[in-house]
């Protein structure tokens, strides 16, 4: 059975503080759900905590809302969904990418960048978020799993 934990306000603040630091984030606006030990998602739908849990003890819950985050060394890397739901709010850290990074990008490839920010970046073309990478000195790491990648042999 998967292990299910509803975040706290004092656990989603501390989440949220992290965002804010990171990329200006201000507010989640909805619950998040930790299943195992760092994989969060994002709820914004009707039930009440308490109705997730009566769900939970009856019937076996996989996953509820949207994968929003996975923590890693101690700081959450936001998902594709996660970047598209606080899309409004993010501020810093932005990578800006051009057409052909773009498509290398949602190609999954690493992109051999320098670039003077360190840590996780949200990744942009134009108007469109398009999840999060992690810039090191000489590249910025691409997340973006196998099933969701760009299948165009012409990059």
């Amino acid at each position: 059975m998967t292990f299910i934990k509803i975040l706290s306000k004092n656990e989603k603040r501390e989440i949220e503080r992290k965002l804010n630091k990171q990329f200006g984030v201000k507010e989640i606006p909805g619950m998040l759900i930790k299943f195992g030990n760092d994989r969060i998602f994002f709820f914004s739908g009707k039930l009440k905590e308490n109705e997730i849990r009566i769900i939970e003890s009856e019937v076996p819950i996989e996953r509820i809302g949207v994968y929003f985050a996975r923590i890693m060394n101690d700081f959450p890397k936001l998902s594709i969904e996660a970047t598209q739901i606080l899309k409004e709010q993010i501020s810093k850290n932005i990578f800006e990418l051009n057409q052909q990074q773009s498509k290398e990008w949602m190609s999954g490839r690493d992109l051999n960048i320098q670039t003077e920010q360190k840590g996780f970046l949200v990744m942009k073309y134009k108007d469109e978020v398009l999840g999060c990478g992690k810039a090191s000195e000489n590249k910025i790491s691409n997340f973006i799993p196998k099933m969701r990648r760009l299948k165009n042999k012409e990059i």
